[in-house]
């Protein structure tokens, strides 16, 4: 290796937070199917329970394996810190928990619809109020929105399903001169393909089950933060709160350098669950270690099928980050030069019936809610991811009748569009 410069992504994700000669010389990282850790002492017990040295105690709060992937996910983002969960959804929620507890967060309004669902049915019901961005590149607009209590801005760095690419340089100083951090859902763009702490993000959520792990055979989420917010500046009390259980220090004292995750771990995790289980996490790291070619591919393949679409005609509208005359091509070139990831949508011009003779008829693309999978996937967004939306809702969100998203995956892009034509005809 290289000692002169220090090792880049595609090193990263395959070494980095891990050490074989720490786990028996394995090449593997092994999988500790354990519930508890032999705490071996009770002075040691002592320490542990107030974090004055690091070690595991109970699966639930931390693993060895979970902790080499956290550790990698960090370096692929160059995060100070970052916590696993047990899927995207408590992910999303645990960030948005911790950082508002009884305040105001503004919100995406253009989003995954389970995460708009969350809006409604959850944070009210807890002390916490959304107001949601119709429009996130409208900085002036959003600055209108803060509060005396808000006390985060919420976009998703690629939004799912519509490719809008958020300005997060332009949010991140919005967020920053008003003493808010922002929080941003990379799932779609991994950190691959984009790295949000370097425009300025300062909490990262990733749901695992998507492209980061890439096989469709594990739910995971992961959080991560800059280190750099000050939590002390005055927005987040809860921060600053000693705690008995800290031995009587703050959050920000019982971990300087990663006090947003620190606080996840021992609130949320500890006390909610949510737990990633260990072989759960060595499924993701496998996926990561193919991250680069997987994304890549799909990039490029999922942008050969965008501008096939577009001159489809039985296609009304095609909405994919990386097309010449898309309205975020712009913020594409500036934050996604590597690609636009694997995920894009039309709009199929016909009744809802031809939709479904369309989706029936495809034999490659497989009908079912993930993405990022190896396979190419297919949905009609309105009725499934989005269905909890109600037509106002969709509108407001963007999300038309027949909006149709495709998750490109790994086969020859070629049958892929064969596959399409073809469906289209027996329509």
């Amino acid at each position: 290796m290289n000692t002169k410069h220090p090792p880049r992504f595609d090193t990263l994700r395959i070494h980095a937070g891990y050490s074989p000669a720490e786990h028996n010389n394995a090449i593997q990282v092994p999988i500790y199917q354990t519930a508890a850790f032999d705490i071996l002492t009770p002075e040691r017990a002592e320490r542990l329970v107030k974090f004055e040295e690091a070690g595991f105690l109970y699966t639930r709060v931390g693993n060895p394996t979970l902790a080499v992937l956290e550790a990698r996910v960090a370096a692929l983002d160059g995060a100070a810190a970052a916590v696993s969960l047990a899927s995207g959804m408590s992910a999303v929620s645990f960030a948005l928990l911790n950082v508002a507890e009884g305040g105001r967060i503004l919100a995406a309004a253009r989003i995954y619809g389970g995460t708009f669902d969350a809006y409604k049915k959850i944070y009210p019901n807890l002390g916490v109020a959304i107001d949601l961005i119709e429009d996130i590149h409208d900085i002036p607009s959003i600055e209108k929105l803060i509060r005396e209590d808000t006390k985060a801005i919420f976009v998703e760095t690629i939004s799912n399903p519509l490719g809008i690419v958020a300005d997060i340089e332009a949010l991140a100083a919005l967020a920053h001169r008003n003493g808010l951090p922002l929080i941003v859902d990379n799932t779609l763009a991994t950190p691959y393909l984009l790295n949000p702490l370097q425009y300025g993000a300062d909490i990262v959520v990733y749901s695992a089950t998507k492209a980061l792990s890439g096989h469709g055979a594990v739910i995971g989420g992961l959080i991560l933060e800059s280190g750099t917010f000050d939590w002390l500046a005055g927005r987040h009390p809860q921060f600053a709160k000693k705690e008995y259980t800290f031995g009587n220090r703050n959050t920000v004292e019982t971990f300087p350098a990663f006090p947003f995750t620190g606080r996840i771990r021992t609130h949320y995790l500890a006390l909610l669950g949510a737990a990633l289980s260990p072989f759960d996490a060595f499924l993701i790291l496998q996926g990561i270690e193919t991250l680069s070619e997987r994304v890549n591919k799909q990039s490029r393949s999922a942008l050969k099928i965008a501008e096939f679409l577009l001159s489809h005609p039985n296609v009304k509208w095609v909405r994919y980050p990386a097309l010449e005359g898309d309205k975020c091509k712009k913020l594409a070139d500036k934050y996604l030069p590597k690609g636009s990831g694997g995920v894009l949508s039309f709009g199929y011009d016909g009744s809802k019936e031809e939709i479904y003779t369309f989706i029936r008829s495809l034999k490659l693309f497989s009908y079912h809610a993930n993405l990022g999978d190896a396979r190419s996937l297919i949905i009609n967004s309105p009725c499934t991811t989005h269905h909890e939306l109600d037509g106002n809702e969709q509108a407001y969100a963007g999300i038309s009748p027949n909006t149709i998203r495709l998750s490109i995956g790994l086969e020859d892009t070629n049958d892929l569009i064969d596959d399409l034509q073809q469906a289209f005809k027996s329509v």
